[in-house]
């Protein structure tokens, strides 16, 4: 029996191609830079609240979407024509070996927002679960990568939060991506939504497999470039990477002491991100102007800075109330304004 060209060709074991290596090189680069400007904000230099606001949180986002991708695409490659099981088992151990380090780092450095869920760990959970998917057929894979991109539209753009529940919140559940409220953390990368890029990836991967697109991309060479070299120790450019940039950010402390933040800025940002996690975006920026005015008319926003008058104070609750009753449309707020701590 003759087997078809396009399932042996889908079989076959794939070249390397060096522009996967190149485009994880990139991705890391990216990520480097990003994560530089929120060491640049812990350091004082950026004003608090920047690289989790803007074009940088789409910027953020982006790099977490193109790993994730790029992830789908090399399980998938590395899969054929068998799964290497002792290669995919030390993969996996050096990945979640790592997540666990970052998430004992982060417990011990900043317990507050510790990273109990972030790329690292999310990786680890869907390789083992895209590994699975490798020898099913490739309907079902399409099926599922369609689900979950019909579903992140949904919950995205259509009925925002329409998949979260207060039920989900706590760690334990809020890895799996639908808690309303989760817990702060400085990486937080659940399996949903963010398994459909790597579905996407591994769905592209296994229909490209079926033409002589890897052959072609295989001829562009490209592999030996420093990003592609690079792309091949991404783990160790991650674990290595944030330590070296922190102490970067540090020592330009001694050379250019950071700016003084404006506090009114200060507290517009930290007030919208507290705001947004429940409420949109132009309503929340309604709300925190209109609580900051009157903050500052009563002659409360300093001594509410300070701590020396709390959020359940009367006053407080009472100028809330009044900001949330004068926007419209919509529900009024749920989130208070929140003491804002000195830099």
């Amino acid at each position: 029996m003759t087997v078809p060209a396009t399932e042996a060709a889908a079989e076959a074991r794939p070249p390397r191609i060096g522009l996967v290596d190149t485009a994880r090189g990139a991705a890391l680069i990216a990520m480097a830079t990003y994560h530089f400007s929120w060491d640049l904000e812990f350091m004082g230099y950026l004003a608090p609240g920047t690289a989790e606001t803007g074009w940088l949180k789409i910027y953020a986002r982006a790099i977490a979407t193109t790993f994730l991708f790029i992830v789908g695409v090399s399980l998938v490659l590395s899969g054929r024509p068998e799964i290497r099981w002792p290669s995919f088992w030390k993969r996996f151990a050096m990945i979640a070996g790592a997540a666990l380090l970052i998430s004992a780092a982060t417990a011990y450095f900043v317990p507050g927002q510790w990273i109990y869920f972030g790329i690292l760990h999310c990786i680890a959970v869907l390789s083992l679960i895209g590994v699975i998917f490798l020898r099913l057929p490739l309907p079902v894979t399409l099926l599922v990568t369609l689900a979950l991109f019909v579903a992140w539209i949904a919950d995205t753009f259509v009925m925002p939060g329409v998949l979260d529940s207060h039920l989900l919140d706590p760690k334990y559940f809020a890895w799996l991506g639908f808690a309303a409220m989760p817990d702060r953390s400085n990486d937080y990368v659940p399996l949903f939504p963010w398994a459909t890029a790597l579905f996407l990836g591994m769905s592209l991967t296994r229909l490209a497999l079926r033409t002589n697109l890897p052959q072609r991309l295989a001829s562009l060479g490209t592999g030996g470039t420093w990003l592609a070299r690079l792309g091949r120790h991404s783990l160790a450019f991650y674990l290595v990477h944030q330590p070296v940039l922190i102490a970067i950010a540090y020592g330009l402390t001694f050379v250019i002491a950071p700016p003084k933040p404006d506090p009114a800025a200060t507290y517009l940002r930290q007030c919208n991100a507290s705001c947004t996690v429940e409420q949109g975006e132009a309503l929340c920026r309604s709300f925190c102007q209109c609580t900051l005015d009157q903050l500052q008319a009563q002659q409360l926003f300093a001594p509410f800075q300070t701590g020396a008058v709390k959020a359940d104070d009367e006053r407080i609750m009472a100028l809330a109330s009044l900001c949330s009753a004068q926007i419209e449309p919509g529900p009024a707020p749920q989130s208070e304004p929140q003491p804002q701590p000195q830099q």
